[in-house]
């Protein structure tokens, strides 16, 4: 029970919480946003969000890049401040300019991927990581 109210932190503590948040967001990510449009990329390329005027095709290509091969490299912990900083900016974009007009509902997702990919970049990828075992 002390260890419940407790204010101090365990360095296990934070290596199972940056390995779950790697491994829950970069999967759902992944899965749920990355694969579908990689699926998908010939119906989408004409009609994708272009926020930066550099066509439809390259912002979908960007995108897929962050969203696919990004998120990989992340559940994995390999370059994972290089990949999640790829994804932040892929939110902050998401959050700010695509769905600047939408209602915070609809905001929603992208600021929860944004504060857990954010987190991955000020505090890495924590112990149990390949990133980890290459610079030991």
């Amino acid at each position: 029970m002390r260890k419940l109210f407790s204010t101090r932190y365990s360095e296990t503590g934070i290596a199972i919480s940056m390995f779950l948040i790697r491994i829950t967001f970069g999967f759902l990510l992944f899965l749920n946003h990355g694969l579908p449009k990689l699926m998908k990329f010939e119906s989408m390329k004409d009609s994708f969000p272009d926020p930066f005027n550099m066509g439809n095709t390259s912002s979908l290509l960007l995108v897929i890049f962050a969203e696919v091969f990004c998120t990989i490299l992340l559940v994995m912990g390999l370059l994972s401040r290089l990949s999640s900083f790829a994804l932040v900016v892929l939110f902050v974009v998401a959050a700010f300019i695509i769905h600047k007009a939408d209602p915070i509902s609809q905001k929603e997702s992208a600021f929860l991927y944004l504060s857990a990919f954010s987190a991955v970049l000020l505090c890495g990828p924590g112990k149990w990581s390949i990133d980890n075992l290459i610079s030991k």
